[in-house]
C-alpha cells in the first residue's frame, strides 16, 4: 500500500463564529455516539459542489439551526489530520441575523462569551480557532 492511499478521506468544511449583538459566541455540542460525540464546536459544515464557503456557512447553519446570517471577514484557515479524517476549516466571523438557534442537527447549544471558551471540550482542530478568537477578541461588525 503506497502512502496517498492509506491517507483518510478530506474534507473541506465551512466554519461559522456566529456573534450576537451581547457579543456571545454560539457553540453547540456534537451529539453522542457520532464522530467526537459529546464535544463542542463551532457550526459549519461540508462544502458541497459549486458553493463559496460562504454560502456553505450560510446553509449549513440554516440546515442545523434554523437561524440566518451573515458572513463577515476570514478569522483562520485551518489543516488537520484525525486518525480517520483530513479536515481544512475555512472559519469565518458570521453575525445572527434572524432566527431563534435550534439543536436541529446536535445535541445542545449555547450562547458564551468568548472568554468561557476554555470551559468546554472541542476537537482538537478547534483549539485553534480559539486561539486566533483571543488574538482578535476586540472584533466589531
Amino acid at each position: 500500500m503506497n502512502a496517498i492511499s492509506s491517507l483518510p478521506p478530506h474534507k473541506i468544511i465551512g466554519v461559522a463564529v456566529i456573534w450576537n449583538k451581547q457579543e456571545q459566541i454560539l457553540i453547540d455540542r456534537r451529539r453522542p455516539g457520532g464522530t467526537m460525540g459529546g464535544l463542542w464546536e463551532f457550526p459549519g459544515g461540508k462544502i458541497e459542489p459549486g458553493e463559496t464557503i460562504e454560502e456553505c456557512i450560510q446553509r449549513e447553519i440554516y440546515e442545523e439551526l434554523g437561524i440566518e446570517i451573515t458572513v463577515g471577514e476570514h478569522l483562520i484557515t485551518i489543516d488537520h489530520t484525525y486518525k480517520h479524517l483530513q479536515v481544512t476549516l475555512t472559519v469565518h466571523h458570521c453575525y445572527h441575523l434572524t432566527g431563534v438557534p435550534q439543536a436541529i442537527e446536535c445535541d445542545e447549544i449555547r450562547w458564551v462569551k468568548w472568554d468561557e471558551l476554555d470551559q468546554f471540550t472541542f476537537p482538537e482542530a478547534n483549539v485553534e480557532i480559539i486561539a486566533a478568537l483571543q488574538k482578535s477578541k476586540n472584533y466589531t461588525f
